[in-house]
Order: C-alpha cells, then sequence, then structure tokens
C-alpha cells in the first residue's frame, strides 16, 4: 500500500478539472420521452445543453396538408397525449371561427369541463412522475390511484383512455354518458380530500424542498424572451393564461385565478401546478350542475371547406400556449398547417436556467418543465 504523505502539498496543476462531453438520453427515464441531451460538464457542473430532438419526429404538419379537416383534429392527440382533449378541440375551434359556426352553450359547458378534467390527469400524472425522478416512488403510486377515476370518465365518455377523440367540428361526437355528472361529482369530492396528500408527502419533504428551492430559476423577462407558457411560465411572473387573455367555451362565465408566483424556480413551478389544480375543481364545480340543455352539433358540410385567408386559434393546455395556425386556399384540406406547440419553446430555455446547475439538478429542473416529448417531434 502506497503512504501518503499528509503534509506534501498537492500542486495546483492536479487540482485542475478537464470538461467533456456526455449523451443524455435519448433512452433515459429522466427525459420523458427519447430527448437526447448533450450535455458539457465539468465533473458534476453542468457547463452547456445542446438538446438533440426529432426522434420520433413523425410530420403531422406536412399530413395534415392531406387530410381533411376532420381527420386534422385525431393528429393532435398524439402530440401532447396528456392533453388531447383540448389539443382536438384548439382545431375545432378554428375550424367553427373561420365558418363562423355558434355552437351550443351545453357544447361549450362540456367542453370547458372535460378540458379540466384534462388539465386535472395530466398535472396528476406530472406529479407522480416529478416525486419518482427524485427518488419519491410512492408519489408515483398516489398520482396514478387519482388519476385513473378521471381516465375511466373519459373511457365511459368516448371509449378510449390515452389518445381520445371526442370534439368535432361543430361539437361533440355525441352527448355524455348518464353517469358523466354523477361520476365527476365524486371524482372532486374525493380528489379535494386526496389534493392535500400531495403536500403531507412532497411538497413539505425537506429533502424536496433543498433539491428544487433556488435550482433553474427562469426570470420573467427570460421567460417571455424564450416563449415559455404554461405553468412553467407564470411560475416566474408571466401573465399568459389564453383562459384569461383569450377566453374561449365558457371561461369568461366561471371564477378562477391565474395562479401567478415571482420565484421562478423548480419549487415556484411545482407549486404552479399544485395550485392550478385547485382551481381546476374549482372550475368544474361550478358547471357540473349547471349544464344547459341543447343541442351537441351544428350542422355542418359532410365535406368541410374553410374560406380563403389566415386563421388562428388559441387554447391553454396543461402545458402552456398551443396554438394552430391555418392558411386555406378554400379547398377540403389546408394549404398550410402549423402547430404551436407549447413544449417547443418550454424545452430550449434549459441550456439557460441549468447552466450552473449539477446534473442531479437537471433532472429535476427537467420534470418542472413538465416536457412531453411528441408534443415537441410533431
Amino acid at each position: 500500500m502506497e503512504v501518503v504523505d499528509k503534509d506534501k502539498t498537492i500542486p495546483g496543476d492536479a487540482l485542475k478539472s478537464q470538461e467533456y462531453f456526455v449523451n443524455m438520453g435519448p433512452q433515459h427515464p429522466s427525459t420523458h420521452g427519447v430527448l437526447r441531451l448533450v450535455l458539457t460538464i465539468d465533473g458534476e457542473i453542468v457547463k452547456r445543453i445542446e438538446p438533440h430532438i426529432g426522434y420520433i419526429h413523425r410530420s403531422i404538419e406536412k399530413m395534415c396538408e392531406k387530410d381533411s379537416y376532420r381527420q386534422i383534429v385525431h393528429l393532435t392527440d398524439r402530440m401532447d397525449y396528456l392533453s388531447c382533449h383540448i389539443n382536438n378541440v384548439a382545431v375545432c375551434l378554428a375550424v367553427e371561427n373561420a365558418l363562423e359556426i355558434e355552437v351550443s352553450d351545453r357544447v361549450k359547458v362540456i367542453r370547458t369541463i372535460i378540458d379540466e378534467l384534462t388539465r386535472l390527469a395530466s398535472h396528476q400524472l406530472w406529479w407522480g412522475v416529478m416525486g419518482m425522478d427524485l427518488g419519491a416512488i410512492t408519489t408515483f403510486l398516489y398520482g396514478f390511484r387519482d388519476r385513473e377515476m378521471i381516465t375511466d370518465i373519459f373511457e365511459e365518455t368516448c371509449g378510449a383512455r390515452l389518445t381520445m377523440n371526442y370534439n368535432k367540428p361543430g361539437g361533440l361526437m355525441f352527448d355524455i354518458h348518464p353517469n358523466f355528472q354523477k361520476r365527476t361529482k365524486e371524482f372532486v369530492e374525493h380528489f379535494k380530500k386526496k389534493l392535500p396528500e400531495y403536500d403531507q408527502l412532497l411538497t413539505g419533504n425537506v429533502i424536496f424542498q433543498e433539491r428544487t428551492k433556488g435550482i433553474g430559476v427562469m426570470s420573467k423577462e427570460d421567460a417571455i424572451a424564450f416563449g415559455v407558457t404554461g405553468p412553467a411560465g407564470r411560475a416566474s411572473g408571466f401573465e399568459c393564461d389564453i383562459r384569461k387573455k383569450n377566453p374561449y367555451h365558457v371561461y369568461d362565465k366561471v371564477e378562477f385565478n391565474e395562479v401567478l408566483l415571482t420565484e421562478g424556480d423548480s419549487f415556484a413551478r411545482y407549486k404552479a401546478r399544485i395550485q392550478e389544480m385547485w382551481e381546476s375543481l374549482s372550475i368544474i364545480e361550478q358547471l357540473i350542475d349547471n349544464i344547459p340543455e341543447g343541442p351537441i352539433e351544428e350542422k355542418t358540410n359532410a365535406v368541410i371547406k374553410l374560406p380563403k385567408g389566415e386563421f388562428y386559434q388559441r387554447v391553454e393546455t396543461a402545458r402552456g400556449d398551443f396554438g394552430v395556425y391555418v392558411i386555406s386556399d378554400g379547398k377540403k384540406s389546408p394549404y398550410r398547417l402549423k402547430f404551436r406547440s407549447p413544449g417547443f419553446s418550454n424545452l430550449f430555455i434549459l441550456d439557460k436556467i441549468a447552466r450552473g446547475s449539477k446534473i442531479a439538478d437537471l433532472v429535476a429542473i427537467m420534470s418542472t418543465l413538465d416536457l412531453v416529448m411528441p408534443d415537441i417531434d410533431r
């Protein structure tokens, strides 16, 4: 065994470290999909992040140029599969506004309830996976326990549990199930009792707070510059809730708060989603016993053709501002269609807010950005 003289000083050159590259992904449990990050690291410190995307790119926007407007609706739930109904309704609203179709109040209320259930289901999954990313395996079980109730409601409503379709241009595919209101109210009462458990289990955990407070700080100016929307942007004080800025459905007739925080760190982005779940429950409670009577669809032509021109529709998904930009030449398919997905903008601020942090911190930062890769690779 070599004996080391403790009194001997180590030369300065021997303490120098060296930067090197390492691939994180594309198959990595913490990247939430097939995302590859090329990290420049110095020891455990992240110096630079270069995202590489496109591993599941399917040319959806190009496909839309050959599909009818009814078919396009079904492509959007293959993007952000945790915001299926909200993505679907964005295309429906774009078509309805272009054709000047006014759906009934019944459709608007049902769409609002479905959208908020979708937001809750997405946040529940995010919370469970967020905790598991940082080592709290129990959160995954709790999150999916509560999410299962919403998934059961959706399955009974539209027959699917993941890539779901219920909206169509002009209204809904069919009316709500006779059990819809009863099961939705049961879920709301159940989750109002269970949501405080999320705080007891994770929010107030000292280790969790140490790993998220002051980590990945995003300023309001950076959020605006990078176009970061949704809870990630609002946690930095950026007022960007489309439900407030450009109301659709019946969001202008219900009372809810736009959750705004100023800290801009990973813990603030976490708290923003927890608070948003309370707001979604409130919106559903205001509407579930007040679904008006009326038709569930307006008459539309079998082959939908939009008038010539440009049309844009924005909605607020669980991850932020989702936009549908359509250029129509008057034919049954759009001349050009572009989706503005929130995940794409939210991903590319990662390099700025994660520099100087440790690799373990990078995992926490990515989790609070709530990335869904098919939303980015479209």
